[in-house]
């Protein structure tokens, strides 16, 4: 997950059609955003799925009528095929962690929030540097860095703590921060910043209690949820770069489409 940085103020355009006001200040990831929804939009009245007269927004907000033509727009251009099932078990049998249940780790970390006109750049190195010094302790002293930083740096009230968060399982997180906690043999300080929608974090896990593994039978359903999912992110993709290469885009970067309509 990237820190979405504010862009310049400027018009946006797909085919001469505006993506924002002239004094919207959007983050990269959004801008890309509408300009993914304006292609979609603008190849669903190609297709004659909706009429010529909708209007595109500056706001980012689709019309009713709009979204449901995109829909059935997706669903007459991407296949999706069912995967096999030796596909299925391929996959499981790759990511049996991912298909573990009771997982907990426990452990601390150090927030540093991304806010409204918050300099991200700076926050990032401020983080990074931080990242850098708690992991440049030897064992003896690495408690008193964490806990020393934590209570001055965090912006979390954990920070009074220690940054300490105690045991947590998968669904006490946000999906985003859990993905980096569990399903892994990582203790100890992470060698990355993990990235969540409260900010950039430093973490720490201190322990970990292993899950129960589930056998195929009980998580086919799942796995091939998973494999399907990363079929049609594969195909949106394709289907999207396909589209701007038809398109005159201006201001905008489609191809680097790392965004919530295709994760």
């Amino acid at each position: 997950m990237q820190v979405n940085t504010p862009v310049k103020p400027e018009i946006s355009r797909i085919n001469g059609v505006a993506l924002n006001a002239a004094d919207d200040i959007l983050s990269a990831d959004d801008l890309r955003q509408r300009g993914c929804s304006e292609l979609l939009r603008q190849a669903a009245i190609a297709s004659g799925l909706l009429s010529d007269s909708d209007v595109a927004s500056t706001d980012g907000v689709l019309s009713e009528e709009a979204t449901s033509a995109i829909e059935t727009l997706l669903d007459q251009n991407l296949a999706i095929p069912e995967p096999s099932d030796e596909a299925c078990r391929r996959y499981h049998a790759a990511h049996q962690a991912i298909y573990s249940t009771g997982e907990r780790v426990n452990v601390r970390h150090i927030l540093f929030a991304v806010t409204q006109g918050v300099d991200v750049v700076a926050l990032r190195n401020r983080a990074e540097t931080t990242l850098l010094d708690v992991r440049c302790h030897d064992g003896s002293h690495a408690d008193d860095g964490f806990i020393k930083a934590a209570s001055t740096l965090s912006n979390c009230p954990s920070g009074a703590e220690g940054g300490s968060l105690g045991w947590l399982g998968a669904s006490d997180c946000a999906p985003e921060f859990a993905k980096e906690l569990f399903g892994h043999a990582e203790v100890g300080v992470l060698p990355r910043l993990v990235h969540s929608r409260f900010g950039l974090h430093v973490v720490e896990i201190l322990e970990r209690e292993p899950g129960v593994e589930q056998p195929f039978e009980s998580v086919r359903g799942a796995v091939a949820m998973s494999l399907r999912q990363k079929t049609y992110v594969t195909s949106l993709r394709q289907y999207l770069s396909l589209l701007a290469g038809e398109a005159v885009i201006d201001g905008v970067d489609i191809d680097a489409t790392d965004t919530p309509l295709v994760q």
